[in-house]
């Protein structure tokens, strides 16, 4: 049953995707990139957010040049 509800679910997305590049034309191509790139941009700083806030963890654990000169 949930393979037949993933299959419905995904057949209406699929006519409501050809719905929209119907009625958007030319333009579908457009709308496409700006989707597509949006979630990049997104994807790509909360991958940099998470790789500085390990960093920024790893050196406050690990003793450093900066505690060596502190010290």
């Amino acid at each position: 049953m949930k393979t037949f509800l993933y299959f419905v679910l995904f057949m209406f997305l699929a006519a409501v995707v050809i719905l929209l590049a119907a009625m958007l034309g030319d333009l579908g191509a457009w709308y496409f990139a700006w989707l597509i790139g949006t979630a990049m941009i997104v994807l790509v700083a909360a991958a940099g957010a998470a790789l500085l806030d390990t960093q920024e963890d790893l050196a406050a654990t690990q003793p450093g040049p900066a505690a060596a000169r502190d010290a």
